[in-house]
Parts: structure tokens; sequence; C-alpha cells
């Protein structure tokens, strides 16, 4: 007998109130929060339902008394940005995706450029459409870590793919940080309480252990990880050995508020076969980081305040020929940040500011020290301030934004702005703004100088508007999306190859030096669309693709700027058979313009020199290459087996000229999770 029933609605909460979950506990049944503002690191949550207790927040260790509910929300922004977060990976959907390091589970997205150097995470530029790695800031739980030094550091955070629940792009960040943009890391436990335990081998002596867990106790979380990674190198000195150590607790007091922890460590050797010289094999490199964060939330009705406080220690060591240590470097990252908003009748209104301090000690970083302090013969130092208001408001289908603020640094005061609006109706969303942004030139940029490079201490800093525009479209299982972006770049420093260069009464030969672009464009596209499900044999299916072109002089050669990825076309697949098998295959075409000098050698691989003893190179165009990786998986109760296939169509390729990165590479491991 047919049954009929009388639709009701869904009720919708503008608020979410912390005392007890009392009247959601109550419902039995789907709920709708209108606003969900408990942190600044906040999910999109677009079309997709989540569980309320795997929500990822500030707040997302809160103990949820209930059923999993249905929660709809507009995201708050981990920075001054006020334009949308792009997510880059979701572990709710990818988990069964072949990424085995933070850089294999970024290097899909159309909007990052990720330049390895070697495999398996060891040490790599994170890019984000055109821009160098120096021009992107790097958040975790949206706590800026960002390496004063050079970006080749700034990637270093202390977490395995296992802590890892989303990854996101944010874009038009005003002010002094992120001239093309920020890429944003979670870390939440995959689930309230468990013990996992992963160990995986392979080709070339690699290893890796990881052992993670979380405890959960009343309003009180505690998650750590610690892992180890090494290989014996797949070339001549490529052996690595990377050490990972990372603790976050959080707790929610009803009376003083919500507390957001979380602290960790690294220590990386590697080999470095050609990073910063192709033609030297012989280079070696040593890291440690150390990286800690305290910030609190508080609300009092319709206002909350926010504060926390940042920390990030880095030790690197650096050896052109392996045993012979040549640079030192110690830098000290401090940050601050203070704000709080209020929610009225007219929208959202944020007021905000944060301090950062950069230090260094260094053997040849810096100005002089009049006494050296052991092997560090150079510092220096710089204090940086932003301020900033921001407002956002909605009026039926359309949300808009605005925000100005002042940067104080040492090279003056700035002003920055940024707008944003958007559209939405139904499955369909359109969304446009404008941000100014901006960067300092990294100590390397004005300090560094060797054999072969010449530094530049008199360099301003990089400014920039970004321009966007962009649509999507999502229903049921389906969603597409298309983006269309240029940034109007002035000041871009980059490392500039110069036959001749003059400096004062000197003229020096053959030399990289630090210099300024007075003007670049870039523009780019991107696109994407693809196909989800909770069930069924096909559970997932993606392609995206990104394209960038720039204004810059195809005749002048520059180390980073010029080497982008001009075109991405990427897709991946997983399915599920059998019951307990799970297959996921992700697959790449890149094409990056420009080229780079290949070194000629002998017979015998003796570098070729000319009659005056210079090195002789012959320019080679980057070619475009095809890059295949998969993973399967069976699992059974507390026990899951794994094979990870790397470049299966066993491609020669690089991201860097002459450094030549792995081929076929074959692991796998077990995997024991207790809850």
């Amino acid at each position: 007998m047919k049954k009929h029933s009388t639709a009701k609605p869904i009720p919708c909460f503008k608020r979410w109130s912390r005392t007890n979950y009392a009247v959601f506990a109550s419902l039995h049944r789907q709920v709708t929060i209108g606003v969900l503002a408990v942190g600044m690191s906040i999910l999109l949550l677009t079309t997709e339902t989540a569980a309320a207790q795997q929500a990822d927040t500030s707040g997302v260790s809160r103990v949820m008394r209930i059923e999993p509910v249905g929660v709809t929300g507009t995201r708050l922004s981990p920075s001054r940005s006020i334009q949308s977060q792009t997510p880059v990976f979701d572990r709710g959907t990818e988990a069964a995706a072949p990424f085995q390091t933070l850089e294999d589970a970024l290097r899909l997205s159309p909007s990052i450029d990720i330049r390895e150097r070697s495999g398996k995470g060891v040490q790599a530029d994170i890019s984000i459409r055109g821009g160098s790695p120096d021009q992107t800031m790097m958040l975790l739980n949206g706590i800026n870590f960002t390496d004063a030094r050079t970006g080749h550091q700034t990637h270093s955070l202390p977490i395995d793919m296992d802590c890892v629940s989303g990854i996101e792009l944010i874009e038009g960040i005003p002010g002094v940080g992120a001239y093309a943009g920020a890429v944003n890391v979670r870390t939440v436990p995959l689930y309230r309480n468990y013990l996992r335990l992963k160990a995986e081998g392979g080709q070339h002596g690699y290893g890796y252990t990881n052992l993670s867990g979380a405890l959960t106790r009343d309003r009180l979380v505690l998650f750590a990880a610690g892992s180890l990674r090494r290989s014996d190198g797949y070339i001549h000195n490529t052996d690595f050995r990377n050490v990972n150590g990372y603790l976050r607790m959080t707790y929610d007091s009803p009376k003083a508020g919500f507390f957001d922890f979380q602290a960790g460590g690294q220590g990386r050797r590697f080999g470095s076969n050609g990073f910063y010289a192709a033609y030297n094999p012989d280079q070696f490199e040593q890291t440690a980081t150390a990286l800690g964060s305290l910030r609190w939330i508080k609300e009092w009705g319709l206002f909350r305040i926010c504060a926390d406080a940042s920390y990030r220690k880095n030790f690197d060591r650096y050896e052109w020929t392996r045993g012979t240590p040549t640079n030192y470097h110690n830098t000290d990252n401090v940050g601050a940040e203070l704000w709080g908003d209020l929610q009225w009748r007219g929208g959202s209104t944020s007021l905000g500011g944060d301090y950062i301090y950069h230090h260094i000690f260094s053997s040849n970083l810096g100005e002089p020290m009049a006494a050296p302090r052991g092997r560090y013969k150079c510092e220096a130092e710089r204090h940086v301030g932003n301020l900033w208001l921001r407002h956002s408001m909605r009026w039926r289908r359309f949300a808009i934004a605005a925000s100005a603020g002042a940067s104080f640094t040492p090279y003056g005061t700035s002003v920055s702005w940024a707008v944003s609006g958007r559209y939405g109706n139904g499955g369909w969303q359109a969304e446009a703004g404008a941000a100014q942004s901006m960067r300092l030139p990294t100590f390397t940029d004005l300090y560094y100088t060797s054999e072969a490079q010449v530094n530049n201490p008199n360099l301003k800093p990089e400014r920039a508007v970004t321009y966007h525009i962009g649509g999507g479209y999502a229903i049921e299982k389906w969603h597409a999306s298309v983006q269309f972006f240029y940034r109007d770049g002035r000041n871009v420093i980059d490392w500039v190859w110069r036959d001749e260069l003059t400096i004062g009464d000197r003229t020096l030969y053959d030399k990289w030096h630090s210099e300024q672009e007075s003007h670049l464009g870039t523009f780019g596209i991107e696109a994407s669309g693809g196909y989800r499900s909770d069930g069924g044999v096909v559970r997932r299916a993606t392609v995206s693709y990104g394209y960038l072109t720039t204004s810059r002089l195809s005749d002048v050669r520059t180390s980073s700027i010029l080497d982008y990825m001009r075109h991405k076309l990427s897709f991946a697949a997983e399915i599920r058979f059998l019951r307990r098998f799970s297959l996921a295959v992700t697959g790449t075409l890149f094409d990056r313009y420009g080229f780079y000098n290949r070194y000629l050698r002998d017979a015998d691989g003796k570098l070729l020199t000319d009659d005056k003893g210079r090195m002789q190179t012959e320019e080679v165009d980057f070619s475009p290459y095809f890059l295949l990786d998969g993973h399967l998986r069976w699992e059974k109760g507390i026990v899951a087996l794994h094979v990870d296939l790397t470049n299966i169509t066993d491609t020669d390729y690089c991201d860097f000229g002459g450094l030549r990165r792995p081929n076929f590479w074959i692991t796998g491991g077990i995997t024991l999770t207790i809850r």
C-alpha cells in the first residue's frame, strides 16, 4: 500500500549553539545551518553533506553527541582573504588516491605547479598560477608558517598524508605575504579514538613507518603522529632520511572558549645530486624544522574574538661537496594575530591585525656581524604588520565582500584592498573579484652570493593586482567549474642569467643576478569536472585542465618565473570491486614552457670547457611528458594491504632542467587500524 506523506521543510538555524547541542540531539533529523562560524580553518561544504563529527573546522574536535547531520554553510577564510577557496584535496573523496606525500596531492591541481628535485617529497618548490615558490604562502590549519629565507623550505611541514584531511588554495589575500596565493593544509584525526600503524617498503631501499592516533575525552581531543621515511636513492647521491613528529590538541571550554594547540618537528637529510647546480652531482643538504602555534576563540552572543601566536625555527646545512659543510642558516619566524567580528543585520564585519618577525643567523646571508657567533658570520631581521577591515553580506542569492587594510614594512606603509561578489541559483554559481597583494624579498634574494650568484640588496617588494571570474555547476553526483584570471605584477623578483654583468666598477661573467622585472602579466584558464558516488563500482572520475601564459620576454633566462607550466591535463578515477578491493589511478600530461642549459660531457663523463675554462652547454626545451600512478588496496577488519605504482609508464622526465626524476617505482605495505 502506498503511503502518503506531506513534505516538511528542513529547519534552518542562523547560529550554532554550543550548549550541549540539546536542540540538535532532540530533533533526530537533517539540519541545515546557515552560518557555521567556529574558527578560521573551515571546510568548504558545497553540494556534499558531511558527518558532524567529521566537519573540518578549528573546532573539529568538539564532541558531537548526535547522529550525523547534513551541514551546509559559508566558509570563513583562515586569512585576510575575502574570496572563496579552491579545494585541492579532500580526504573524504580521495582517500584511495595514490598520494604518498603532500607533493603528490598538490601535483594534480591545475592551479599549482610542483617542481621536485628528487622523489618521495624530498625537496620541492610549490608555485601558484605561474608565480615563484617565494610568492606562495604556506598555512597549517590557518596558521602562517611561510619561511622568510627561501621558498625551497616553505613546504617542509612535519606532517604526513595520514594527518591531512584537506588542502585548499586561498586566493586574493591583500597585504604582505601571499603574492600569488596561499596553500592551507588541514589536519584532523581519522576517528575520535583510534591507533594506526602503517609500514611500507619497496624499490631503491625504500622504507616508511607511520604511527598515529587520537584520543577524545569529552571536550578534549589529542591527535599525534610520527613517521620515518628513507631510501638508498634511485641514482647516485639521491638517498634520503626524513623524520616527522606532529601533535594537535584542542579543548572546548564552555566558559573560557576554544583552544587549539599544534606543534611539530622535522629532520631531513638528503643527497642533492644537481639540486642547485646541475653539473655537480655531489651536493648534500640537512634541514631541521620545529614549529608550534596556539589559537584561542571566544564568542559572546553575536561577537567573536580570535587570537593566535606562532613560531617556526628552521636550521639548514648545505654542502657543495658532501662531507664538507659550505653554508649554515638559522631562521626564526614569529607571528601573532588578533581579530574580532560582529554578526549584525547588515552582514558580518571583521577588524584585525597581525605581526610577523623574521630573523636569520647565517654564514653568508645578511649583514656582517661585528662579532661572529660560531659558524654564523651574518644576520638580518625585519618587522612586518598588517591591519585590515573586512565586511561581507548576503542579499537573496547574492553575496558580496570587501576589505581594506594597511601594511607596515621596512620599505614603508602600503595600502591594500580586495573586492568579491558571488551569485548562486540552485546548482549554478558565478563569482568575480579582484585583490591587491605583495610580498617582501626573501633573505636569499637580498643577500645570497656564491661562485655562480650575485645578490642584490636594493630589491623592493613585489606587488600585484589579481582579477578573476568564474562559475560552476553541481547537481547530485556531477560537478563542473571554470575560472579565468589575470595577475598584473610589478617589481617581480627572479634570478636572471647574465653572460656579462657590471656592478659598480666590476665586470662579472656568467652569473645569476637577483633582479626585478618592472611588469609581468600572467593569464590563465582552469577547468574541472567530474563524478562522485558513495556506492557502486565507479566511485570517482574527475578531469581538470590548466593553461598559463605570461608577458615575460622569451630571450631572458630566469631561474623560475619563465619556466611555468603552460598546459596541464589531469584525470583521476577510483573503482571498488570484489567487495574489499579498490583501485585508484591518476594521470597527468605536463607541458612546461621554457628551456634549460644542458652541460656537455665527454665519453668519460667529464665536463667540457672552452679555451677560457667555461663549461660548455646547449639549450634544451622542456619536453611534454605523461605520468601515470596507481594504488591498489584490500581491506578487511583492522587490516589493509596496499601496493603503490609510481610512474607506471616508466617516463624519463625532469621538473628542473637536467635533474632526472625517478622512473617506475613500486612500493607496498600494510596498515593496522584499531578503533
